[in-house]
């Protein structure tokens, strides 16, 4: 299978936990938006089927159209290696990466807390509230959550389900990732009392397919068009 990615070609954004799952595996896709004429092809792609996607990410594999990150991990999840094969462990996973995505979607509206159709500048005040809740608040319970999980964990510490890495463990790569880059400050106040996530971080970082990744020019570097946006003044 060769499959089709169809995202915002200067940005990570959502399209990247995809693109993670695709580039560990190694698997052969197509990162559409940016070929040639990429912009193009996505705007001629959107809208264009009787179910279509609200908007991008969106996964072609064969006939198949599958829209919104989680839903296309929990398909490529199982052909990728990345999905334990009971039931059980299975939507465990798939919950993982759901409380992932509240995360990030929190992580946006710090810069974005009145609306996603205003620009940062003409929201800095709520932006300077949100992000000091967000900072003291949510970062360290997101993080007891994760470190919970990994010392109970029956198979050990190193993954979120059992002894092998899953869709769930490369988001919250990405997660941990792009709260480094929006918040440093931040961050090293925090991780110090998440030594597991830190490691699964890490260690996700050396598996081969993504450490690859990272090195090259495919990886788009974190900017402030983004999900995850460094404003100094948030950082607290």
């Amino acid at each position: 299978m060769k499959y089709a990615l169809y995202y915002w070609p200067i940005v990570q954004g959502r399209g990247e936990f995809i693109r993670l799952a695709l580039e560990d595996a190694g698997a052969a896709y197509t990162d559409v938006a940016r070929g040639p004429n990429g912009m193009a092809k996505l705007e001629r792609f959107m809208g264009n089927f009787v179910r279509a996607t609200f908007a991008p990410p969106y996964l072609k594999a064969g006939k198949l159209i599958i829209g919104q990150t989680p839903n296309i991990l929990l398909y490529l999840g199982p052909r990728l290696g990345l999905t334990p094969k009971n039931d059980a462990d299975r939507l465990w996973v798939h919950q993982l990466v759901l409380t992932l995505s509240d995360w990030t979607v929190e992580a946006h509206d710090v810069h974005h807390p009145l609306g996603a159709g205003l620009y940062y500048e003409q929201q800095r005040a709520a932006a300077k509230r949100r992000a000091a809740e967000f900072n003291t608040q949510r970062i360290p319970k997101f993080l007891r959550y994760f470190e919970h999980l990994l010392a109970r964990n029956p198979a050990g510490p190193n993954w979120l389900c059992g002894r092998r890495a899953s869709t769930a463990d490369l988001c919250l790569f990405q997660v941990i990732a792009g709260l480094r880059y929006a918040f440093p400050r931040t961050m090293v106040k925090r991780e110090k009392k998440a030594p597991r996530v830190v490691a699964l971080h890490d260690r996700v970082a050396t598996r081969r397919g993504i450490a690859a990744y990272l090195a090259s020019p495919r990886r788009i570097a974190f900017n402030e068009h983004g999900i995850f946006r460094h404003y100094p003044a948030l950082d607290q």
